[in-house]
């Protein structure tokens, strides 16, 4: 016969002990502020050196088997993980490499659940080392609650095998043959592989984003066909495909839906067919080629959809940097610095932004679009932006990029994008 004091033990156990157990660890775990609270801060020079080392790694130009190495610096490494965090993850991180480990430094914003009365933050701290193998955690704290160190390893390896079941994470595992953390940088050997590009491009469009961007192609296809030959105008284009996508964020999600759009109409005004990125898309429906303007120019529609593309799918940062990258390299050695270019940029990405912002900004963009919007609805003023600027000129009128003259430019931009009702 079981004791009485054991089944009341047991009792204790289960339906107190354990309960409050979990409870503290999890008042231990969260708390009301980030430790780590960081903006993603690209500058031109980052996306210089990000443009040399897809250069130096062009599949179109490896050979199977050829075995290449990337050596990314510790300010590359973290930045990329800071926006990484803040992009999928709504958090921020910093990381610091050491000879043969990696500190890391974390924080996530949790949802909010308003009958748990905790904070709203996991903040993470670790070291990781450096093995032959996989990294093993020398350290790892979770708000306040230290983690043993053969139970935050184990769960390492927990998440590496429910990664391997990801597409994404298989080939980056059969590609990358060695990494190694040394000298402050952190070097990536890789092997590149006969198909792996195929791969990578059936993960990034799966056949269910396949079909939506299919859809749009044929609708962009039915209404250039419609059109008068000659150039069009991209306010013309515009609410036929944005009325489709409020059409089908009936049943769908209309992010996804304006992403789609987006990324249709960018390859569209910029002359180029789907089938760089879908081979499928070569027997799709294809709209005659022609000239797409915007303020009786085809430089800003080209300007404006690849901003809004980047915006919508990588984040407004990384589309504002990239914009401001071009200019500075026109202004050494193309057409030029353009302020009247950084508007239709910089009106590109909030366009993105407000596409993929949230299911509500989404929707509500798709209706405005939809209702007929004009060009001054997308683009504001800009015939009075100073243009065709050489480096020499530009740094001699505005200082450079961030000087106080170039500021105050950028911020009569932004108010002028403010201004308009799309925008707001």
């Amino acid at each position: 016969m079981i004791p009485l004091r054991f089944l009341a033990y047991l009792f204790f156990t289960a339906a107190i002990a354990v309960p409050l157990a979990i409870g503290g660890a999890a008042y231990l775990a969260v708390a009301d502020q980030p430790t780590v609270n960081r903006a993603v801060e690209f500058t031109p020079a980052h996306i210089e050196r990000a443009k040399r080392i897809v250069e130096k790694n062009d599949p179109r130009t490896m050979q199977d088997g050829a075995v290449r190495t990337i050596a990314l610096s510790s300010e590359e490494v973290d930045l990329a993980l800071n926006y990484l965090a803040g992009r999928y993850a709504k958090g921020s991180s910093r990381v610091e490499l050491k000879p043969g480990a990696a500190t890391v430094a974390a924080s996530f914003e949790l949802p909010t659940v308003p009958a748990l009365p905790l904070g709203r933050f996991v903040n993470l701290s670790a070291v990781l080392r450096e093995t032959a193998a996989l990294p093993v955690f020398d350290k790892l704290t979770v708000g306040r609650l230290p983690v043993p160190g053969w139970l935050a390893d184990a769960l390492l390896r927990s998440a590496l095998q429910w990664l391997s079941a990801r597409e994404d994470f298989r080939i980056a595992s059969e590609v990358i043959k060695k990494y190694s953390i040394a000298d402050g940088r952190l070097t990536v050997t890789y092997a590149w592989q006969r198909g792996i590009s195929d791969r990578i491009k059936a993960v990034m469009l799966p056949p269910g984003e396949q079909a939506r961007l299919k859809a749009y192609q044929t609708r962009l296809s039915e209404i250039s066909r419609q059109r008068p030959a000659g150039s069009a105008s991209l306010a013309d284009l515009m609410p036929p495909l944005f009325k489709l996508a409020a059409e089908r964020s009936a049943t769908s999600d209309p992010v996804a839906e304006n992403q789609a759009v987006i990324v249709v109409m960018t390859f569209f005004v910029n002359g180029k067919g789907l089938h760089a990125i879908i081979p499928a898309a070569r027997d799709w429906p294809s709209p005659p080629p022609r000239k797409i303007l915007l303020a009786g120019r085809d430089d800003f529609p080209k300007h404006f959809a690849i901003s809004a593309a980047l915006a919508a799918n990588a984040g407004a940062p990384l589309a504002d940097v990239i914009g401001l990258y071009k200019e500075v390299e026109d202004s050494r050695s193309g057409s030029g610095f353009s302020f009247a270019d950084l508007a239709a940029d910089r009106a590109g990405t909030r366009f993105g932004e407000l596409a993929a912002g949230s299911r509500e900004s989404a929707v509500k963009l798709q209706q405005q679009v939809a209702a007929g919007a004009r060009e001054a609805d997308i683009l504001p003023p800009v015939a009075d932006l100073p243009e065709s600027m050489a480096e020499a000129d530009f740094k001699r009128r505005f200082g450079g990029i961030g000087a106080p003259a170039y500021k105050s430019m950028v911020a009569d931009i932004e108010r002028r994008i403010a201004a308009l009702p799309l925008y707001r």
